[in-house]
């Protein structure tokens, strides 16, 4: 169990917190955002061996990636039976494959005749045959046809069915593992999971998904997205309505933490600027100052509602704005919705390499995906919509891969100019930050105690992962 303590404001930037601006909340948050969880965590440098390192990314292989659960579609990629999904990580390739009783199981990806591949993309299936011979299975996983059927009556009895990794359906997560041991992922997950329940995901769709190749490890680009504080240097036209050092990190369990940074306040980097100066920014940035946008609001219709000197009164602005744009667009009734729950950013992680943010509108889902070599991974990135109130939930749109050569910007007609942008700054610094950690001369890192202490706790799981401390069981 976690020790849940008071932080200190000695660890903290001194301005008002995120959990004080719940407080102030013109609606009441949920409780689990005011539980603040944190643990004593080490102060020591980090090795980049974790991150540049062949042997540590063997062992990751080895010893974390077949024994926890992974982000691995969206149900709404293959809503229909016969549906299918390709998902690929390390070396390992699974084939998604949506049942007729609305169940999906996840088969090894590879033909048991000469194991070639049985898909290399998704799509509808009638059966499962492979391209080489033509091998065919069922949809099901048992075995259909086996051309030259004389040729292998050493065959005849033998278990030929597709072999299986483990499903979980979640919140609309397709989730997989090939530990049959392990808990449920919900259990897995701990308390955290009961976290999406109020946001009804399952009803979401993926309505945009960009996936790029970064050159800098996987955890290197990750832990880019845990800490809020790389604003104030990489991404300052955020500083204007974005509380990045007032963000509040809570560690659960080992699978899980997050960041929350509020939205709709001056960041406490900036002096001398005033409410309305952060109702401009963040209109500027959400929809280049159009007049019509679900996050602007008239000063002309503020009222007693809104004392003039209260120094959330843009941040209470915003959220009623939305509340009103978003029930018209969506036709949900978001008047009960807490400030909090529709402006600010949930960085949720789920251990390892998953990140679905909370909130009643529009969230971002992170995926990070290792490289072949230590020194480069693949980053995805989708939008996960509410389906508007009555009308069927949209299939997935298709992934947009970027090419190497290309920005973020080059997909800013699915991404938006504003959010591209900040992807781009991220990724000017992660290839400088991977070969960096390569020219240190001791060959370590240092840490933020605070801001930085989801990375910690990261690799302290990834720690137990390695040393076998983590799964309780080993897998089948």
């Amino acid at each position: 169990m976690n020790e849940i303590r008071p932080i200190e404001p000695a660890d903290r930037c001194p301005a008002m917190s995120y959990t004080e601006m719940l407080e102030r909340d013109t609606r009441r948050p949920p409780d689990y955002l005011f539980e603040e969880s944190q643990r004593p965590m080490s102060t020591a440098p980090l090795p980049v061996d974790a991150y540049v390192s062949e042997a540590f990314a063997r062992l990751e292989r080895e010893r974390m990636w077949p024994n926890v659960w992974l982000f691995a579609a969206r149900e709404e990629e293959m809503p229909d039976p016969g549906d299918t999904v390709v998902f690929e990580i390390n070396d390992r390739s699974f084939l998604l494959v949506r049942q007729e009783d609305g169940s999906i199981r996840a088969f090894y990806n590879a033909c048991l005749h000469r194991g070639r591949k049985l898909r290399t993309k998704g799509g509808p299936a009638v059966n499962l045959r492979c391209p080489f011979h033509g091998f065919t299975w069922n949809n099901d996983g048992t075995l259909k046809e086996i051309p030259c059927a004389w040729d292998f009556r050493h065959l005849e009895g033998k278990d030929m069915r597709l072999p299986e990794a483990r499903v979980n359906l979640w919140q609309g997560f397709v989730m997989i593992t090939e530990n049959w041991q392990i808990p449920d992922f919900a259990e897995w997950l701990g308390p955290a999971a009961r976290h999406y329940e109020r946001y009804d995901f399952p009803n979401r769709y993926t309505g945009m998904w960009v996936a790029k190749r970064i050159a800098a490890n996987w955890k290197a680009t990750a832990e880019a997205f845990m800490e809020a504080w790389h604003s104030i240097t990489t991404h300052p036209q955020l500083l204007g309505f974005l509380g990045d050092a007032n963000s509040r990190y809570d560690l659960i369990g080992d699978h899980f933490n997050r960041a929350i940074t509020p939205s709709g306040v001056l960041s406490p980097h900036l002096k001398g600027k005033d409410q309305l100066y952060v109702l401009e920014k963040m209109a500027e940035f959400s929809s280049g100052g159009d007049a019509n946008s679900t996050r602007r609001f008239n000063p002309a219709e503020m009222d007693d509602r809104f004392p003039p000197d209260d120094p959330l009164l843009a941040r209470k602005l915003l959220a009623e704005a939305s509340r009103r744009g978003f029930t018209e667009q969506l036709g949900y009734d978001y008047s009960e919705a807490s400030d909090t729950e529709l402006l600010d950013n949930f960085t949720y992680n789920i251990f390892p390499n998953f990140s679905p943010w909370i909130g009643f509108l529009p969230t971002l889902c992170y995926r990070w995906l290792p490289g072949d070599t230590p020194d480069w991974c693949t980053m995805e990135i989708r939008m996960l919509y509410p389906t508007p109130k009555g009308q069927p939930r949209p299939r997935s749109v298709e992934k947009t891969v970027i090419p190497d050569d290309q920005p973020f910007s080059w997909a800013a007609d699915k991404m938006g100019v504003a959010l591209a942008n900040v992807f781009d700054q991220d990724l000017a610094n992660l290839p400088h930050v991977q070969t960096g950690m390569k020219a240190l001369r001791d060959g370590r890192i240092e840490l933020g105690a605070y801001q930085e202490s989801r990375i910690r706790h990261f690799h302290e799981t990834l720690q137990k992962y390695l040393n076998g401390e983590l799964p309780a069981s080993a897998s089948r």
